[in-house]
């Protein structure tokens, strides 16, 4: 029997000695369930509570990645791995690895291992590691076409083309060389074409996301007299008719706009992939590795025409179109020709577009073998990300809008002339604001061997060294980005950093009896920017019968902040909810002189960005199982795991600063008058602890063969028991298990299930995933306190391989057709549902037909 190395450990062993949580998924399982992107895949598992990918690039500038987050305690805190060997973070945050640079078509298996590995692997394991495993060799090639059609109309189909060969044995010719291209490309899709995400004023249920930035301008008057400054807009005589306006929910005599029907919910995403593998026999004990990946993927979204308002953006009487003015603009009673400050959505140019690129390289050079008896293996490995942003249409320069309001050029509260419009396109932003880039050059290297000979069996013993260099860079075209207020990086400046790390790490594996195994790990890293972390591992493994094994380990755990955390530029942009200014509206109540347009359930800015002071995380893991096979066929798993983290780096969630301002009133900036609420400072910061705590459960049974063919059931589900954390040091536990709390629930209950079929050249599988209610995003008085119901999905396939050289799948997502239950959630820029969790295109046919020669 062969030794092999298993996700969670350097020490080589027979793959049927393993006691480690590890959940395996084989490519062909994922490619016969329709999933498409890593993203898909791994939200499969359990374990995974929430995953980041192109939905939320909408209005929220993340570059368009795909994030994991194992445990739902930050996709920070997973770590991912392609072969055994660690890729360059997406350079937007710095913290996390994007996932649509995995090349899918390549992958053998994926290996997720359910427990900390900081021992191992160092920093970003606290969570779990996730490793994309590609094939080893290939023989020959083939090609796949794949096409996924919604059922209903509006867009988000998907195609794929996948081109593979290889030539060369290793074990004849000494050899391999292959080559796998991957092309992806998915349409969007509009949230107006989803009954349940195309509107954002949903009274009844808690939902009102309409924005006092409207297509015919509200305004306030300018007055030193606070008694009479009072608001209003022209268009609400009318009734606010036109452009998706309507009038102020509140009463008070300006409109709304509802704009959600101007978002999208899937933005149109394309990916290419190359990866490159030559693999070279030295002899019987040397081989040697050459691999390289290139990825590319563009995100391209669109969101509501621009807002201009906190610019200064005014009119007065001199303007034809001042209300009641020559233009024809209807007046407004108690206008005494006052100077009119604005907030304005000019419509004309249409929505906003902007079109995100990111680029990742990766190379790796790598030997391993036996040398004297020892297993080795070294690599050296340079991988880079590259991430750019720019405005594509839609994106109006503030300082362009303010002179041709003033000069009487522009009409803010109607249709424009032709003057007006041709003024416009020339005030159009277009090109590359923002570019990042993030370099990781390593080298690795480790030993291993039996050491020595004991009663129960051979010690194994592994050592292990690693050096990298970390790089990153933030540049901002601020000629063009501080045009433009609405892009959030109207006021932010270049940044750069880079670091060196090294660390050593050896592992020990102990037979003390037959039946009981005792593994030890450590490792020691070294940050010259942050300092040093030592962090242990133990182990035990006691399988007292065939049928019976209990599995335990406890390990300490750390993350370094990134150089993001410390050196990430400061950005400036639009909350995601709206919110009363505490100061100036408290209450929903403007204050004599506050411009209630810009005061008043309005989304206000926030400005976040890096900080030099922050702390690494640090980290205890407890995990305890048992596996059990009654019999052959059946094998279940139960498995404990708890989880403590303290000075855990992030921001206080929005919603959280709003609602306690005596709390937090040292965040909020105002201006030097104090009539106006500048910005709230939620820059990254050590928070405090947070604790969790569940059990996952696995069940494989392999029934019975039969004439009707072969029946596999495979079922993966986590119970989490807690979840709490804290928004600062010693402060009050926010419970998050079965409740929305600042950023998103925490599922108490999540499964995936699936019964595979198969008899001579036939297969079919059936597949579910659940996700269980909980307590929606209440507002703050908590005058609409819902459950979300429950998100379950099936999913079935069947192929056929009766056909020379070729196969064929044909298949349905989402079986029932069900749509994502209702939540008032408004941390996304999608209303009605949460794109995090649930899929809005509904029932989805696809087929996908594979040649191989």
């Amino acid at each position: 029997m062969q030794r092999v190395e298993v996700t969670g450990s350097s020490i080589k062993r027979l793959s049927s000695e393993t006691a480690l949580p590890i959940t395996s998924i084989k490519a062909d399982d994922f490619a016969k369930q329709g999933l498409t992107t890593a993203q898909e895949v791994l939200a499969t598992i359990s374990m995974n509570q929430s995953s980041q990918g192109s939905s939320q690039s909408v209005g929220a500038g993340t570059g368009g990645q795909s994030v994991a987050d194992l445990r739902g305690i930050g996709g920070d805190k997973t770590l991912v791995l392609l072969n055994g060997r660690r890729i360059a973070s997406h350079p937007f945050n710095g913290s996390s690895v994007d996932l649509n640079i995995i090349p899918v078509s390549a992958l053998e298996r994926v290996e997720v291992l359910r427990d900390g590995a900081s021992a191992i692997y160092g920093t970003d394991a606290i969570g779990g590691v996730i490793n994309f495993i590609t094939k080893r060799s290939v023989k020959g090639g083939s090609v796949s076409v794949e096409h996924y059609q919604p059922e209903k109309s509006g867009g988000g189909d998907e195609s794929r083309l996948n081109l593979s060969g290889g030539y060369g044995d290793l074990n004849k010719d000494g050899f391999n060389v292959f080559g796998v291209v991957d092309v992806h490309r998915q349409g969007a899709l509009n949230a107006s074409d989803r009954a349940f995400s195309s509107t954002g004023y949903i009274p009844g249920k808690g939902v009102n996301n309409l924005s006092s930035t409207t297509p015919s301008a509200n305004f306030t008057t300018i007055n030193q007299d606070k008694s009479k400054v009072f608001s209003g807009n022209p268009a609400f005589a009318g009734g606010c008719a036109g452009q998706n306006q309507r009038p102020n929910p509140d009463g008070s005599s300006v409109c709304s706009f509802d704009a959600a029907p101007y978002i999208e919910n899937i933005p149109k995403t394309n990916q290419e992939s190359f990866l490159g593998k030559a693999s070279f026999k030295i002899d019987e004990d040397h081989l040697a590795t050459l691999e390289y990946l290139h990825a590319r993927s563009t995100n391209e979204s669109r969101i509501t025409p621009p807002t201009l308002t906190r610019i200064g953006l005014t009119i007065d009487p001199t303007s034809p179109y001042y209300p009641g003015g020559s233009a024809g603009v209807p007046n407004v009673p108690g206008l005494a020709g006052e100077a009119l400050n604005l907030s304005w959505r000019p419509m004309d140019m249409g929505q906003r577009v902007g079109y995100d690129t990111s680029t990742s390289d990766r190379l790796v050079a790598a030997s391993e073998g036996v040398v004297a008896g020892w297993d080795y293996n070294v690599g050296l490995s340079f991988s880079v990300s590259k991430a750019t942003s720019a405005f594509v249409n839609g994106y109006l320069g503030d300082k362009r809008m303010i002179d041709g309001v003033a000069s009487g050029v522009l009409n803010p509260f109607g249709p424009q002339s032709a003057a007006g419009l041709d003024y416009m396109k020339n005030s159009l932003l277009q090109g590359e604001y923002l570019n990042a880039k993030m370099t990781n050059t390593g080298v690795d290297a480790k030993i291993s061997r039996e050491i020595y000979d004991l009663p129960a069996g051979a010690v194994g013993f592994a050592v292990g060294t690693e050096f990298r260099n970390e790089k990153a860079e933030y540049n901002i075209n601020t000629a063009l980005a501080s045009q433009a207020s609405s892009s959030g990086y109207a006021e932010a400046k270049d940044q750069s950093g880079s670091r060196n790390i090294g660390a050593i790490f050896s592992e020990l594996s102990v037979p003390i009896l037959k039946s009981l195994e005792l593994s030890l790990a450590a490792r020691y890293d070294h940050y010259n920017d942050v300092g040093g972390s030592f962090n242990p591992k133990i182990g035990l493994r006691w399988q007292p019968t065939s049928q019976v094994l209990f599995r335990g380990s406890y390990n300490t755990g750390f993350r370094a902040p990134t150089l993001y955390d410390l050196h990430g530029p400061m950005s400036k942009t639009f909350t995601a909810g709206k919110y009363n200014d505490p100061r100036l509206c408290p209450g929903g109540i403007p204050v004599p002189g506050a411009d209630k347009n810009t005061a008043c359930s309005t989304q206000q800015y926030i400005r976040t960005g890096g900080n030099p002071d922050i702390k690494p995380e640090k980290s205890k893991t407890f995990s305890a199982g048992v596996v059990i096979e009654p019999v052959k066929s059946v094998t279940v798993s139960v498995d404990y795991f708890q989880i403590r983290l303290r000075d855990k780096i992030g921001t206080v969630a929005e919603q959280t600063l709003f609602g306690d301002y005596d709390k937090y009133k040292n965040n909020f900036v105002y201006s030097a008058d104090g009539r106006s609420l500048d910005y709230v400072v939620a820059n990254l910061d050590n928070l405090g602890e947070m604790h969790t705590a569940g059990v996952d459960l696995g069940l494989n049974w392999r029934l019975p063969r039969s004439e009707y063919g072969n029946f596999t059931f495979a079922f993966d589900g986590t119970w989490v028991q807690k979840y709490e954390y804290q928004n600062e040091r010693n402060g009050a536990y926010v419970q998050n298990v079965g409740v929305y709390a600042d950023n998103g629930p925490v599922f108490r209950w999540r499964h995936n299930a699936s019964l595979q079929w198969n008899l001579g050249k036939w297969n079919a599988t059936l597949a579910n995933k659940y996700m269980s209610g909980y307590q929606d995003m209440n507002d703050v008085d908590d005058q609409f306190v819902q459950k979300v119901k429950p998100y379950s999905v099936w999913s079935l396939s069947g192929m056929y391989a009766g056909f020379k050289n070729t196969e064929v799948t044909v298949g349905v997502k989402n079986l029932l057709n069900e749509n994502p239950p209702f939540t008032n959630q408004y941390n996304t820029f999608q209303t009605g549902y949460d794109p995090r969790f649930a899929d809005p295109l509904g029932r989805t046919f696809y087929v996908r037909a594979t040649y191989k020669f």
